[in-house]
């Protein structure tokens, strides 16, 4: 297999090669295959990229928001027509099955396009203010550069969730995919440029942790947008505040998913599981710490692992496959010393724990794996593991699992399942957490914001929400009659 493109980089509406910067090689996790080698960004190149995007952003923020969103919505209907090609490289990007990124990856991306598209009219309004004789008006007007981060879970998404909100406020953006996953947001770039988008307002840059400061730190760049890490937010944001850039930091979390003794068991051990097995595990959003309530506990685990082990593991290309592989050997062996960690803890190992032999010796594989008995206390019920290991605790009542739901440095998401709604609405609104689910678990449309509190960052991608964070409100007083002054 091959997905070589034509050049490491997409900058002014052309692919751009500096055969200087450091070589790297995207892996097919499926296989350990070398797929494409590219090449990382050197300072040369990312100011080649800054320079683009600062020229284009003027003209761009001069046309009309009509206009700008015809574009995007034809970038959308190139995504959905070639749909299968896309996903088939975000499987190759990134392990996934074919049968997740076919529906939920270069689609969600299409309908970040299309949504900001449809609204860019009436989403960028001002207001008028009546203030008598005088008056005063508010525009909303774009930052300028924006720079978008994006983490190797769902490569596609970001590059669209980032690059739609920013470019319709008449923004442009530069955007560095994870060195993991280089490879979807190349063609994303094409896509726009074929839609008709002016060269220079969406470059991609390939890079590591060495190119992330050079863009965050560059003075012509406004606006700074992460999905990562804890660790890395931290560091991100703390050198866009330097220059008080404005950020969105879309990080970890390890969420709390509630089940009471009311719910819906099937229901409720199938938001679990997607919640937990989805991508590998690899979703930031993932309710990872599963509450029991104790009467319905041992029903519960015995129907999760007979469904759990019923789990289809196999090639990423075959459409039966249910679960791929994880994307490197490096998060693959990090989540196995997560696993000896609850073994060695004492939580009770339900199914899972080991690399499935079924498989590609060299493929990053592992089989989703569930502790049962854990405790708040345990290394794998306080830290985010982004693996398919599920942690299922057990409560004895509501305001106990509310306490202990929000004992945690995160708040990116949280659910509940239960059949009494009114409980349902009680206990969301006391969880402390931007996200969250009733009934159900991770759906993520675009029309709802999308974003943490706490640890987990601040700030909101999607919805009409994310239109604040790619621009920011002019005021305008207008005064009607003479100016008095007392001197």
């Amino acid at each position: 297999m091959r997905a070589q493109p034509k050049a490491s980089h997409f900058i002014d509406g052309a692919y751009v090669e500096d055969t200087a910067g450091t070589p790297f090689e995207s892996i097919y996790p499926a296989t350990g295959e070398v797929i494409a080698k590219l090449h990382a960004a050197t300072p040369a190149i990312v100011e080649k990229a800054i320079a683009s995007a600062k020229r284009a952003q003027k003209e761009w923020a001069a046309m009309s928001p009509t206009a700008r969103g015809r574009i995007l919505k034809r970038a959308a209907e190139i995504m959905r027509e070639r749909n299968r090609e896309l996903s088939e490289l975000e499987t190759l990007d990134t392990g996934k099955p074919i049968q997740e990124t076919i529906v939920a990856d270069p689609t969600s991306g299409a309908d970040a396009f299309e949504f900001f598209g449809g609204i860019a009219a009436a989403g960028l309004n001002g207001d008028y203010i009546p203030l008598g004789q005088d008056f005063a008006f508010t525009k909303r007007v774009p930052l300028g550069v924006c720079v978008g981060i994006g983490a190797w879970n769902y490569p596609q998404q970001i590059a669209c969730w980032k690059g739609a909100p920013a470019l319709v406020c008449g923004n442009a953006m530069v955007f560095k995919p994870s060195e993991n996953t280089p490879l979807g947001a190349l063609k994303i770039a094409e896509i726009l440029i074929e839609a008709g988008l002016p060269k220079g307002l969406y470059n991609v840059i390939q890079g590591d942790r060495s190119t992330g400061p050079l863009l965050v730190n560059h003075k012509d760049v406004a606006k700074v947008s992460l999905t990562g890490s804890v660790p890395t937010g931290k560091k991100v944001a703390g050198a866009a505040a330097s220059d008080l850039k404005h950020v969105t930091m879309e990080l970890g979390g390890k969420s709390p998913l509630i089940v009471f003794d009311d719910a819906d068991l099937e229901s409720a051990i199938g938001g679990a599981m997607l919640g937990n097995f989805y991508s590998t595990g690899q979703v930031c959003s993932n309710g990872t710490r599963v509450f029991v309530q104790k009467g319905i506990k041992q029903k519960f685990l015995a129907r999760l692992k007979e469904r759990t082990e019923k789990i289809v593991i196999g090639d990423p290309m075959d459409e039966a496959t249910q679960l791929g592989p994880m994307v490197s050997k490096a998060q693959r062996d990090k989540v196995m010393d997560y696993i000896e960690k609850g073994k060695a803890e004492g939580a009770t190992l339900l199914t899972g724990g080991g690399i499935p032999n079924a498989v590609s010796a060299e493929g990053t594989y592992i089989q989703p794996t569930v502790f049962a008995d854990v405790t708040d206390d345990m290394t794998i019920a306080r830290e985010e593991i982004f693996g398919p290991v599920m942690c299922v605790l057990d409560f004895d009542h509501e305001d106990e699992v509310i306490e202990r739901g929000n004992a945690t440095e995160f708040g990116l998401s949280g659910g509940v399942f239960t059949a009494d709604i009114t409980r349902a609405h009680r206990v969301v609104d006391q969880l402390e957490a931007g996200t969250l689910w009733i009934n159900t678990y991770n759906l993520c449309p675009v029309e709802i914001p999308f974003g943490g509190s706490k640890q987990s960052g601040f700030g909101r991608e999607n919805s009409l929400a994310a239109l604040e964070h790619y621009s920011e409100l002019k005021t305008v007083y207008v005064s009607m009659g003479k100016v008095e002054a007392p001197y």
